[in-house]
């Protein structure tokens, strides 16, 4: 499958301030690419860069195997980008703002207007004006507007910011569209990581300008396992009769008498009945789910180990 966007130590400086240091991010056709990291973890800085709205201190980058700067901007002609949403005029409806952007941008065909709107399930607001539009069909004519070109590839920076859960269920189930439907490469950013989680095929985790991790969600889903939590009095000797009594292997043994058991055939029941009859005391014996939270916190320093 080949790469649609390919990073070469992209690095960018505001002063002596890195927004990004070396970052090497590979994102392929088709995928749905989500870049999670807190605020000033270099996100909109990266997006900036690729979409040609800012320029990197150092290192390079292709798009489509493209690197030359006017090739480049040939290839954006092709790429949807929202960035922050577009300034759209408050008092003119949705398909004149349409007209007006497409007209500007030397879009050729009214038709474009419709379809895009229908793309993204506006066609019945197009004679309402912009200013009586909700957050989510605001967000949702960003999205047409990025889409009129045909893109091949879209470069959407926090999509779902401040939008309520039904909201956010709109541009999810648009998103997924779009990618499935019409084979749209998307990257993605957003704070909010279990709607991302329900998308993404995979991620590149920043922190602090540096990419500290890229996995797919494939390879995540493996890490995001649900485990039995057991906290005993002697782990290390609990651990022992698990493999010898239980038959049980895939666990990890953790400071503070702490084991996390991942074994698919897992009985809370006869694990309890087993530290008794061994003389182990037992603190505590619960279910957990390692998320992408979980995940994201362990690769930033946070309280969950990996």
């Amino acid at each position: 499958m080949k790469e649609v966007i390919k990073t070469y130590n992209l690095s960018k400086k505001y002063g002596n301030y890195d927004a990004l240091l070396d970052v090497n991010i590979n994102v392929k056709q088709g995928d749905i690419y989500g870049l999670v990291g807190d605020n000033g973890a270099g996100k909109t800085t990266l997006l900036r860069i690729l979409s040609g709205q800012s320029h990197a201190s150092s290192g390079s980058f292709e798009l489509f195997s493209v690197s030359d700067e006017k090739e480049l901007n040939e290839i954006r002609k092709h790429t949807g980008v929202i960035i922050e949403l577009p300034s759209f005029y408050p008092n003119l409806t949705v398909e004149k703002n349409m007209e007006y952007y497409r007209i500007q941008r030397g879009i050729p065909g009214k038709d474009k207007v419709i379809k895009a709107l229908e793309d993204v399930n506006l066609s019945h607001a197009k004679k309402k004006k912009f200013n009586q539009l909700s957050l989510g069909m605001k967000q949702r004519l960003g999205l047409a507007l990025a889409i009129m070109t045909e893109p091949e590839l879209l470069i959407l920076d926090e999509p779902i910011n401040g939008l309520d859960p039904s909201g956010i269920i709109e541009i999810r189930n648009l998103l997924l569209k779009l990618n499935k439907e019409k084979n749209i490469t998307i990257v993605i950013s957003s704070h909010i990581l279990l709607e991302l989680s329900n998308i993404a095929t995979c991620y590149g985790f920043l922190n602090k300008g540096k990419l500290v991790k890229e996995i797919s969600s494939t390879e995540l889903n493996e890490k995001c396992k649900s485990y039995l939590e057991i906290k005993v009095t002697n782990a290390n000797k609990l651990a022992a009769l698990l493999e010898e009594k239980l038959g049980y292997s895939d666990y990890k043994v953790l400071p503070n008498d702490i084991i996390q058991l991942f074994d698919r055939n897992r009985d809370p029941q006869k694990i309890s009945e087993l530290i008794v009859k061994n003389g182990i005391g037992l603190n505590c014996i619960e279910e957990k789910t390692i998320n992408l939270e979980n995940y994201y916190m362990s690769l930033i320093g946070g309280s969950y180990n990996a």
